[in-house]
């Protein structure tokens, strides 16, 4: 008992585990991973699905975990994202402490922006989270000295730890990248088990019950945000390093959108479903690129060589395919069957007990009528 009880936690360590060591391994996955395991083109396409999972978990924080539909989560990946550089770049702070800024201007954002959104709920909350995410994409491309502009912000290597800078080092940009993913994993799991978690699930199942309990849930959706705002901001760090820049997309609507995609692919409400539909959706997105400008789609007919060369088509496709035969995503479809399953199997443990249970019952009586 104590071992099931505890068998996804020791899942969930081998994984770490096994992601850990796996680039002193040389696997290959052909059509999948465009080099062994061990070189940096697959390390590069790792790390970038885990900074993408971890920016899907912080977003199922707050749609999985307080039901808040938010157009803007992408501003404070950005806000991390940019943030970093322009410590690094302007105020020629070292790599660390330069993250540390990165996190408190995250922080700041989101808990000023916040405050303003949860002064409504619903749609109406998710428009005003669009507005402040279009404010903080035209402050990007109109301060061209500061961030950049259109053609985005490099890292100023100078700053950061050599192991961290150049494909050479990419193994290491790949470890950190996952020690960034289990961080947000851990805070996310933290929140969901604590009480902060359960009064969020409560506000988001039934907001006046929560208020006439005496409880506040304003406080409570608003804390939520931030956590989830600052774990953004994390992962944005890591998309600063891993890429060596970021650009004016980094705080744009549409990775948010993306990132909603992300999250319904996997599953609402599922830590693990974000990891999996984040780097489900990184891998397609990233591997369909190259699928489109090959030999063998380009020899198609124009009625399907135009579609297949578009891999948001596929990915439209495939995202269509999932809300319509798995609703609840995979996470969601692989939980309900195993539950069906479990149900059906403790029933029938139930009925097996029962029929023993009679047929002791008939022996008893047998033995007494022939004493």
């Amino acid at each position: 008992m104590s071992i099931r009880r505890y068998w996804p936690a020791l899942v969930g360590v081998g994984l770490v585990i096994f992601m850990a060591v796996l680039p002193l391994l040389n696997i290959s996955i052909p059509g999948i991973l465009p080099t062994p395991t061990y070189q940096p083109g697959t390390l590069a396409l790792l790390s970038l699905c885990m900074v993408f999972a971890s920016l899907a978990l912080s977003y199922n924080l707050l749609l999985g975990t307080s039901g808040m539909l938010s157009f803007g989560h992408a501003l404070y990946f950005g806000a991390g994202a940019y943030g970093l550089g322009i410590a690094l770049e302007h105020f020629g702070v070292p790599l660390f402490p330069g993250v540390f800024v990165a996190l408190i201007g995250g922080m700041i954002i989101a808990f000023v922006t916040g405050a303003v959104a949860m002064r409504v709920s619903g749609i109406p909350f998710a428009m005003v989270t669009l507005a402040f995410a279009q404010a903080g994409s035209v402050l990007v491309r109109r301060n061209s000295a500061i961030t950049g502009g259109e053609e985005g912000l490099s890292l100023n290597t100078e700053q950061v730890p050599d192991f961290l800078v150049g494909v050479i080092n990419t193994r290491n940009l790949y470890w950190f990248a996952l020690a960034v993913l289990v961080i947000v994993y851990l805070v996310t799991l933290w929140v969901d088990t604590s009480r902060l978690g359960h009064l969020a699930r409560a506000t988001r199942e039934n907001e006046q019950r929560v208020r006439v309990l005496g409880l506040r849930p304003y406080r409570v959706r608003l804390i939520v945000f931030v956590i989830a705002a600052v774990l953004a901001s994390l992962a944005g760090v890591a998309y600063m390093l891993l890429q060596s820049g970021t650009v004016p997309r980094s705080v744009s609507a549409d990775l948010t959108i993306t990132v909603l995609v992300m999250v319904v692919l996997g599953g609402v409400g599922f830590r693990w479903g974000a990891i999996v539909g984040g780097v489900l959706y990184t891998l397609l997105d990233q591997r369909l690129t190259v699928l489109a400008g090959s030999e063998a789609i380009a020899s198609l007919p124009d009625f399907l060589r135009i579609p297949l060369s578009e891999p948001l088509f596929l990915l439209g496709a495939l995202f269509i395919i999932v809300v319509m035969f798995l609703p609840g995503g995979i996470a969601g479809t692989i939980d309900g069957w195993w539950r069906r399953r479990h149900g059906e199997r403790h029933v029938r443990d139930s009925l097996r007990s029962i029929d023993d249970a009679e047929a002791d019952a008939d022996a008893v009586g047998a033995s007494e009528v022939r004493a």
